[in-house]
């Protein structure tokens, strides 16, 4: 300790004149040691491995005796510091002294520079203490690890067949192991031992290291215990999970409030229906991509001026329905939310996950799909059959296969994952290669049905349209329309701005929901103009007791023809405004009319007046059906299991498993053939059939009734099934074609399909006639099979 003397007072005062340099020069001793610790070390305290202590040293990177050299070094260098500061607080100087004396400021106000002699020294202290830690730590690694240590820097690149990519894996890592700093989170530090070491693993390129511990190389994942989802009926814990702050999660929460009581009546019938059958529990990640930040997130700000709500509307019941399932959820809408849940390592993105991934689902859309892509590094591919992408338009599989779509022109800005298409997942089912999501429409019970029909206002519509710009060049229809009803609107505007909309228009400007829903009730008519495509106001209004007129398009509107659909991975064409209402539900409550025609529009809206309807909603809109689909998703869709053709004795038997009808049309599966195989829909739902030339698979199965099946081309795609349908085929090809299995009458050959990815139901050539695999379906629930429950 030192005493406050005339030798004191001299220090304090030489302290005072150094006392800023001296901060900084402790400051830079802290710092080079932190660093020293850093990169000598191994990089173990920025570059910790999976399982390692943040502080564990690895001999192989680090040798030993230059470790311990360095650290006694530094500490002899503060010891020597520390007595030089000892002498120069001795020296004697009287003209300083008398300097120190006539100032007249209390001495307590230096009694930080006295302490900082003790800093300096508890400094040398620590790095006198951390060496002789670190020499223990160093002499017992040597003792345990001489074997190792004598390799450490003799690795070579091993030549094994069954690691073929492993040297130029390893030439890569040697130019561009420094542009991303994950390679130095996992251990990498320039060595070639270091590369081998990560790249057989971290990733899989190479052969472990025989000198490697192979337990340690690759630990074992505890496997979690099984849990059993049990139904959940209070919502208020999933209102905390979707968090706040946009205003899109404000709406997605103000939704599932609204249509919490119809969510609890359905879950209880459909704990009915599944007579107390077990289900595990799932772990599942819901990263709304849409709403992040980094994707631009466009719809928060709109939510409150008219923007689309489609998607919210379906998010919010997806969220309502996993949960109500019993599943365990994560939500995110941010993307470091992603990173922590998913275990990103640091850097760009290069390097896979730290951990195995913890979820069994990942729900996402096309903005996290890219995101996740980003920043799992290999895991993407190795994780990817996981993942469920809820895309309103549908993606179909000539787009989706990364190689073909770049050679046959169907690669766009949205496409080419790579996955199974039924992993997308769609608003409406108008896309069987795809999985139908879809939403929920609020459900009436009977009595609000009847009070609707009794007060309904037969000369009254509503406009199908919240933006100004719907409306711009209708004024013929609306003319119309005027003659014969009262025309509202929902349009959103701003005070000082009123809506562009003709005068004789009553505009209620933006509603909410329930004032919304309430209009409809009222509403004899609820009209479109044509945009926007396949949205949920129709099923809405439809529910209601309304009636939708809309457009027919002619030509349909395509990628080909509509600037709206250009881009988007899908060659569909839509022969409405709203094809789902058209095709499923129809007159009398859908009328779909040629709007460029008046006398037909006109007449439609006459017979539309007079016409008396009940509410209505399809089954698979309903909350009950919603449920119900996604439990059964999640109960037996496995797209991380094989693709290839099931190893049964049904499938190796000579006999084929399918028999031809009597009127030699098409094929079923026999009933002495096995029904058992595992896959899902069950094979006993399936019927063969042969298109018409120039005809979709899509078309050829909804004329007989039926929905085209994509699972089931791996049972039909054999020169077998064509010889059972009578069909001549002088040749059969395999090859990469989204057409494919097909046959060419013309010149009397058939042709296979050579990649999986590409069974499609979409998709025509007027060459090839396209041979289908089609199912039954239940009545109301067009995505499950008669037996699909």
């Amino acid at each position: 300790m030192i005493t406050v003397n005339s030798d004191g007072k001299i220090m304090v005062r030489r302290c005072l004149v150094t006392l800023r340099p001296f901060r900084l020069f402790v400051v830079g001793i802290g710092f080079f040691t932190l660093c020293f610790l850093m990169t000598s070390l191994g990089g173990q305290f920025s570059a910790k491995r999976l399982g390692d202590s943040p502080f564990t040293i690895r001999t192989e990177v680090m040798g030993a005796l230059e470790s311990r050299g360095v650290l006694r070094k530094m500490s002899d260098m503060l010891e020597m510091m520390v007595k030089r500061m000892d002498v120069l607080a001795r020296l004697e100087n009287s003209t300083d002294f008398r300097k120190v004396e006539e100032i007249h400021f209390p001495i307590d106000r230096f009694h930080p520079a006295v302490g900082l002699m003790e800093r300096i020294q508890a400094i040398a202290q620590n790095v006198s203490d951390i060496a002789m830690k670190v020499d223990q730590i160093l002499r017992n690694s040597l003792v345990n690890g001489k074997p190792v240590e004598g390799r450490r820097d003799q690795c070579e690149v091993p030549r094994d067949p069954n690691y073929p990519d492993c040297s130029g894996k390893v030439e890569w890592m040697r130019a561009r192991w420094t542009s991303d700093p994950c390679y130095a989170f996992f251990g990498v530090d320039g060595t070639e031992c270091s590369f081998l070491i990560y790249l057989s693993e971290v990733e899989w390129f190479c052969p472990v290291l025989p000198w490697r511990n192979q337990t340690g190389a690759a630990p074992a994942t505890k496997s979690s215990p099984r849990v059993l989802a049990v139904f959940r009926r209070d919502l208020s814990y999933l209102l905390e999970l979707i968090g706040s702050g946009k205003e899109s999660l404000i709406f997605m929460k103000k939704r599932i409030r609204r249509l919490g009581t119809q969510w609890l009546r359905a879950s209880y019938k459909l704990e009915e229906k599944l007579g107390g059958k077990q289900r595990d529990q799932k772990q599942i990640l819901i990263h709304i991509g849409f709403l992040t930040e980094e994707s631009g997130d466009v719809f928060s700000p709109r939510v409150l001026k008219g923007g689309p709500l489609g998607e919210m509307v379906q998010w919010a019941d997806i969220l309502t329905v996993l949960f109500i399932l019993g599943h365990s959820l994560k939500i995110t809408v941010s993307l470091k939310e992603l990173q922590s849940n998913l275990g990103v390592p640091p850097g760009r993105g290069n390097c896979p996950l730290t951990v195995p991934l913890p979820f069994d689902l990942i729900y996402t859309d096309y903005h996290g799909l890219q995101q996740m892509k980003q920043h799992m590094g290999l895991s993407f591919k190795k994780y990817r059959c996981r993942v469920r992408v809820i895309d309103t338009f549908g993606t179909e599989p000539a787009y989706n296969h990364e190689e073909y779509a770049t050679l046959h022109g169907y690669r766009t800005n949205w496409g080419y994952w790579n996955l199974n298409a039924k992993q997308f997942m769609t608003m409406f089912p108008h896309t069987p290669d795809n999985s139908f999501m879809g939403f929920v429409s609020e459900e009436l019970n009977k009595t609000e049905k009847q009070f609707i029909k009794s007060n309904k206002a037969n000369n009254m519509a509503v406009v199908y349209g919240k933006e100004a710009s719907i409306w711009k060049g209708k004024e013929k229809f609306l003319a119309i329309l005027n003659k014969h009803m009262e025309i509202h609107g929902t349009v959103y505007y701003e005070t000082q701005r009123p809506p562009e909309v003709p005068a004789f228009v009553k505009n209620h400007g933006l509603l909410p929901q329930h004032e919304f829903q309430q209009l409809l009730r009222k509403a004899k008519l609820f009209i479109g103009f044509g945009f926007p495509y396949e949205g949920p106001a129709p099923l809405e209004a439809i529910a209601n007791g309304c009636i939708f007129l809309q457009s027919r398009f002619n030509p349909p509107h395509s990628s080909l023809n509509h600037e709206f659909f250009r881009g988007k991975p899908t060659s569909r064409e839509l022969s409405s405004q709203h094809p789902y209402a058209e095709d499923f539900i129809g007159k009398p409550h859908v009328w779909t009319v040629d709007y460029n025609n008046s006398v037909e529009f006109e007449a439609a809206i006459k017979t539309i007046m007079r016409t008396k309807v009940d509410p209505y909603l399809p089954y698979e809109y309903t909350s009950e059906g919603m449920l119900e689909r996604i439990h059964v998703y999640i109960q037996y869709q496995d797209f991380c299991a094989a693709a290839a053709l099931p190893d049964t004795p049904a499938m190796k038997s000579s006999t084929s498993p399918f028999i031809l009808q009597p009127n030699s049309t098409h094929l079923v599966w026999a009933h002495n053939a096995s029904s058992s195989l595992p896959t899902w829909p069950p094979v006993n739902s399936m019927q063969v059939w042969l298109s018409e030339a120039g005809q979709a698979c899509t078309s050829t199965c909804q004329q007989h009734g039926l929905v085209c099946e994509p699972e089931f081309f791996k049972f039909i795609n054999k020169k077998e099934v064509f010889q059972q349908l009578n069909l001549v085929c002088d040749s059969t090809e395999s090859e990469m074609n989204h057409f494919y299995p097909a046959v060419s009458e013309n010149v009397r050959e058939c042709y296979l399909q050579k990649e999986p990815l590409l069974f499609s139901c979409a998709g025509c050539n007027s060459k090839y006639q396209r041979l289908c695999p089609c199912r039954d379906y239940r009545r109301g629930q067009v995505a499950l099979c008669q037996d699909c429950l």
